[in-house]
């Protein structure tokens, strides 16, 4: 099972501070990152979206999979489904804990000049986890993926679903 976790701020700066912690929790074992992206958007309402390569999955799959919840978590473009697989993989990620409502409230963070990161974790410390990002604020959403959602995800995304 993972975590999918989005914290939103008020200003870049303090998302960059927050996704540096993040890796440092990383390098503690106080989080085992599956993904984990900072994402802003800019005064004219740009999306940016940066993801550190050595942390997302090795899969194809699931390197897939993280696209397509940063792409339809905050609609960045850049994954490509045709026909009826983007019916099946948004139904998916409907039954998943990805669905609408939770979307909704992920867009609400993000105004211009707002910023997130968002953390796909295998597993973490959770008191240690909340200890050491307590400091930079933010609002906190979080939601779970099921082992099995994930790979019905990753399957459907790879074309073998």
């Amino acid at each position: 099972m993972s975590e999918l976790i989005v914290i939103g701020y008020d200003n870049p700066a303090t998302a960059r501070d927050a996704y540096e912690e993040v890796l440092r929790l990383q390098k503690d074992f106080i989080v085992d990152l599956r993904g984990l992206a900072i994402v802003d958007v800019d005064p004219d309402g740009k999306t940016h979206v940066q993801t550190p390569r050595r942390i997302v999955g090795s899969s194809v799959a699931f390197g897939a999979l993280w696209g397509l919840l940063l792409s339809v978590l905050f609609f960045v473009p850049g994954m490509i489904l045709l026909g009826g697989a983007i019916g099946a993989v948004m139904g998916k990620l409907n039954q998943s804990g990805v669905d609408a409502q939770f979307r909704d409230r992920v867009q609400h963070l993000l105004e211009p000049g707002h910023a997130a990161v968002v953390i796909m974790a295998a597993k973490f410390t959770e008191d240690k986890f909340a200890a050491a990002m307590q400091q930079f604020g933010g609002t906190v959403l979080q939601t779970s993926l099921s082992d099995e959602n994930e790979k019905e995800l990753a399957e459907e995304l790879s074309g073998q679903g």
